[in-house]
């Protein structure tokens, strides 16, 4: 290659984004940056502390919290798994979390969460080289990215993908529970006023229904290829 560019990329959730992304930076050499794991440590911490209740969330320490929380990236290369940390703290399992999940969409739509956490990525983009995945990557976060890709699927495939995951983690949920959670996300996503989920008008679609990982990668590897070359 030779230039590294920015991919952003979006879409509804459990398509495999972070699958997805994680897959081109390993085999691009980028820096994999998972932007929706930020918003689920804010949601973590805040849940920790107490601060969501009934489906609302008390900002009264919101600004001093953001201000202070440190998100962290790491790659364990003996396990080979990206890791999240909140103030140096692993908490990948954490975050995945049905609990966590319940309420991400809400804290995701607090503008100033998401000023705060659009300023870190920006920054984490300067010098290029990296893959960011998210649900506003393409059309706020990076709207100069050189490629970017929304990922969709049908509802209940993904339903299903979710489902394999929470159980391998030895999660007691059902495919029903699993369904509504995505169905409830995908329209909050779709109607917050702030940054709502959308295709950016110059993003290519990706639908990975019946898609394999490796057939996505020769799908992306082509788009990239055209764009450094």
């Amino acid at each position: 290659m030779d230039k590294k560019i920015v991919i952003a990329i979006d879409g509804f959730s459990s398509c495999g984004k972070s699958t997805f992304a994680k897959a081109i930076a390993k085999r691009l050499g980028y820096l994999y940056i998972d932007s929706g794991a930020m918003y689920r440590v804010v949601t973590l911490e805040l849940l920790r502390r107490g601060l969501i209740k009934d489906g609302v969330v008390d900002t009264s320490m919101l600004q001093s919290i953001l201000k202070e929380i440190n998100i962290g990236f790491s790659y364990d290369p003996v396990k080979m798994v990206y890791l999240t940390t909140l103030n140096g703290e692993v908490v990948e399992d954490e975050i995945r979390s049905p609990q966590v999940a319940n309420h991400v969409s809400l804290v995701a739509a607090i503008p100033a969460v998401r000023t705060r956490l659009v300023e870190l990525q920006r920054e984490l983009g300067k010098k290029k080289g990296i893959v960011m995945d998210g649900r506003d990557i393409g059309t706020v976060v990076f709207p100069n990215a050189e490629l970017k890709i929304f990922m969709t699927a049908d509802p209940i495939v993904r339903a299903r993908r979710r489902l394999k995951e929470l159980q391998e983690k030895g999660l007691n949920v059902t495919l029903d529970e699993v369904l509504k959670n995505i169905e409830e996300r995908d329209y909050i996503d779709q109607n917050r006023d702030v940054a709502p989920l959308r295709k950016a008008d110059d993003a290519v679609v990706l639908d990975n229904t019946n898609m394999t990982v490796e057939e996505q990668m020769e799908w992306v590897e082509e788009m990239v290829k055209r764009l450094t070359v």
